[in-house]
């Protein structure tokens, strides 16, 4: 039986995309890992059939369940959260009025999906406050569609998937096509360093759908459903393709590539073959999908000349946001402390666990 006094609380970590850039639409293949920043959601039920929302950097947002719609100007950092019930309901989930606070030590709008983490926290939060459940992939759908229709972007599945199946020490392997999910382990001797090039990410409005837009014409080109139908061999081979999309749909295939091979290496424990897929994948960002920006190729050219350091790459969709380093644990302090000259902030972590609420 309910408990109408339930108090809840629930947690969504954020993530690193290690490779796999932009290929999640392209029903391609992505690795990335959960990070120790994440959205933390607490509350409880109401009694009037109203949703009250506050975060210490917003202003509150109060609405009528029956009136669920997304929020105009100020009021919009609110509108995931609202997404999610909304998606919920839809979905034949019985969702009460509830009362919620939110806080986050994960930086948004820098590439770590902050966005889809505050998604999954809430979706987390909502089910236990409800007492019902669904299965990890349905909940992760129904946090993008939330995104989709919500807040206008058209994300991939990635980042829903890494923050509600992460495990602590484990990379996330993402199959897109088939919808398949296992853990890789990540070399106990290895860290991650994320620094914040203080280059604002705003999805919605950036070249993020153009991007989607030239990988999907290319696909068309080619005479493919999608860019993982075609190897770089048949690329080549195709002389009429146009530059630009031959160089988006490059991009694409040549991720792909890096993904399955990284998980190779990975399974021979080969931090430094890792390192060095992760130095080709911003290479093909910069020149080939042009979604970095001057301060990210400034912080991966610093980042690689730090001692210990193996690899160094853009992690989210560019334009834009954070790098993430592979490094030598031991070193991974001190190549944080000599990027934060050059950024915005910077921390150190390894693979986190996902998703989860309790009473």
């Amino acid at each position: 039986m309910r408990s109408e006094h339930l108090q809840v609380s629930a947690v969504a970590p954020g993530r690193v995309e290690i490779l796999g850039n932009h290929t999640d639409y392209n029903e391609g293949v992505v690795l990335a890992a959960a990070i120790e920043r994440a959205v933390h959601v607490r509350g409880s039920v109401r009694h009037d059939g109203r949703i009250a929302l506050k975060s210490t950097s917003y202003p509150p947002v109060e609405i009528a369940i029956s009136q669920l719609r997304p929020q105009p100007g100020e009021f919009s950092w609110a509108n995931c959260p609202l997404g999610v019930a909304s998606e919920l309901l839809a979905s034949g989930i019985s969702i009460r009025g509830f009362s919620a606070a939110i806080e986050s030590d994960l930086p948004a709008g820098i590439g770590l999906g902050s966005s889809a983490a505050l998604a999954v926290a809430t979706a987390f939060f909502l089910l236990k406050l409800n007492e019902c459940e669904l299965l990890p992939l349905e909940l992760a759908k129904i946090c993008q569609r939330s995104e989709h229709r919500f807040t206008g972007v058209q994300s991939g599945l990635l980042d829903q998937v890494t923050s509600i199946f992460a495990k602590t020490g484990q990379l996330i392997f993402f199959d897109c096509r088939p919808e398949q999910v296992r853990t890789i382990p990540f070399p106990d001797e290895l860290a991650l360093v994320v620094a914040d090039s203080g280059v604002k990410r705003h999805l919605a409005a950036s070249e993020y759908k153009q991007r989607r837009q030239e990988t999907r014409a290319a696909a068309q080109a080619l005479g493919v459903r999608a860019l993982r139908d075609i190897s770089p061999a048949q690329l080549n081979a195709d002389m009429d393709l146009r530059a630009l999309l031959r160089r988006r749909a490059a991009h694409v295939i040549g991720e792909n590539q890096r993904v399955w091979r990284a998980v190779e290496l990975l399974q021979c424990g080969d931090g430094a073959g890792l390192g060095e897929l992760m130095n080709e994948s911003h290479e093909s960002s910069r020149r080939n999908f042009e979604n970095s920006a001057p301060e990210l190729d400034h912080l991966v050219d610093l980042a690689r000349k730090q001692r210990g350091v193996l690899g160094a790459r853009l992690t989210g969709g560019g334009f834009g946001g954070a790098i993430v380093a592979l490094c030598r644990k031991a070193s991974a302090y001190q190549t944080a402390r000599d990027l934060a000259s050059a950024a915005v902030q910077t921390f150190v972590g390894r693979p986190a666990d996902g998703a989860l609420a309790r009473n």
